[in-house]
């Protein structure tokens, strides 16, 4: 006998009773903060790149102070973060993109954001979802995982995911999972050894390698 297909519904309150009021682990205060938090967050942990951005952004407290900083300059201050020549390189420029081609202020639409240098779809989603509480879906490698283990996909192409979750999510949904989705599988639907025992969807997950030791 088939298993029944997990629904929108079940995963959505399975997950509100895990984080009724998802938030993201990056501290920020404003759309341009987030920006270069996400950017630098890029392989590097968010317990990091919130130690570096503390003192980051009193000394670059928006786009224009850091367009105009020298390259070696920001590359000293986020020196403790992973590839930090790059994104130091990648900071600078889209700071310069943001000034020069948005008034210096933080675009609120994906097809501006991923203009910017160094920002693609995820990091634009990021944006939209967290700083303007717009609709869009955030696929990282949790959320990857939680979505193909509960049978939403089973694709490894990031586009192809997004796409499976805009189908099976009502876009009125888009912002609640995209936030609680990344935590879901930071905390209790890890890559390994998965929290299932304590996991509020259990009974209808479709995932075959569940972890009840």
């Amino acid at each position: 006998m088939k298993k029944k297909k997990i629904t929108e519904e079940q995963i959505i309150e399975g997950l509100k009773k895990h984080y009724p009021d998802p938030w993201i682990d990056l501290n920020y205060s404003n759309p341009y903060e987030l920006l270069v938090a996400t950017i630098l967050a890029a392989q590097a942990t968010d317990k990091k790149v919130n130690q570096v951005t503390e003192t980051f952004f009193k000394k670059y407290p928006d786009p224009e102070s850091l367009a105009n900083a020298p390259l070696e300059q920001i590359e000293n201050d986020i020196k403790q973060i992973n590839f930090y020549k790059r994104k130091a390189k990648l900071l600078k420029e889209c700071c310069e993109a943001i000034v020069r081609d948005f008034n210096g202020k933080i675009p609120d639409n994906i097809d501006d954001l991923v203009k910017l240098p160094g920002v693609g779809r995820k990091t634009a989603s990021v944006l939209l979802v967290n700083a303007f509480n717009k609709p869009a879906i955030v696929v990282d490698t949790h959320v990857k995982r939680v979505s193909q283990r509960l049978g939403i996909t089973k694709s490894n192409n990031p586009d192809k995911i997004e796409k499976d979750l805009a189908k099976f999510f009502k876009k009125e949904n888009w912002v609640y999972i995209s936030k609680a989705m990344v935590l879901f599988g930071r905390y209790i639907c890890k890559a390994k050894n998965p929290k299932c025992s304590e996991c509020a969807l259990l009974e209808v997950c479709p995932y075959e390698k569940k972890n009840l030791k």
